[in-house]
């Protein structure tokens, strides 16, 4: 139950709902709100089928490229910190992102604003590192997606109590849990290569 809780708040934080607000909502301005809130809907489940595919896939994907789980556990941990540091320290081109004309679909609000490569990398990581608590691993999953959903849905009214200094400021305090997580996880790689 404690991996439950731990791996969804670890995919909480890579799928960054606060963080993808601005875009979501930048990226979906020009359309009217309930197209809004239906082509959400319909990039979040597009999003949770290449999540589930790779959750349960993920195994299958490290042996054939003849991955261990170390080299999983060091690299995701190296992604996990960069995307950390952008969190904490945003460029202007990703907080000035353009807004569509055209409906998006699949790129970029599924991918890779929500089903990133550092995500895809963790589900892997997971089904590795937990083959008998899949249940575990989907519920944790389930969870991270609905909480993602229901912020991204109701983003007007989180942008209006937080405002948009508070948003900032809730992203970078994300990013440095994040910096936790991803050094915990590349130490753990470290040290489970050593005792191989």
């Amino acid at each position: 139950m404690n991996n439950m809780i731990s791996n969804t708040i670890l995919l909480i934080l890579i799928m960054d709902p606060l963080g993808n607000l601005p875009i979501f909502m930048s990226t979906l301005k020009n359309f009217k709100p309930h197209r809004q809130r239906f082509v959400l809907i319909r990039e979040m489940l597009l999003a949770l089928m290449i999540m589930f595919l790779f959750l349960f896939a993920g195994e299958k994907i490290l042996s054939i490229l003849n991955v261990k789980t170390e080299t999983v556990s060091i690299s995701g941990g190296i992604i996990l910190f960069l995307i950390a540091i952008k969190m904490i320290f945003p460029s202007e081109t990703n907080q000035n992102n353009n807004s569509f004309k055209e409906e998006p679909f699949l790129v970029p609000l599924a991918i890779p604003l929500v089903a990133g490569p550092s995500l895809l990398a963790t589900l892997m990581l997971l089904s590795h590192k937990y083959p008998h608590q899949t249940p575990y691993l989907i519920g944790a999953l389930l969870l991270a997606w609905t909480i993602t959903m229901f912020v991204l849905l109701s983003s007007e009214l989180f942008l209006k109590l937080l405002g948009k200094k508070g948003v900032i400021a809730l992203e970078r305090l994300m990013g440095l849990i994040l910096i936790m997580i991803s050094t915990q996880m590349f130490l753990d790689g470290i040290q489970n290569w050593f005792n191989f």
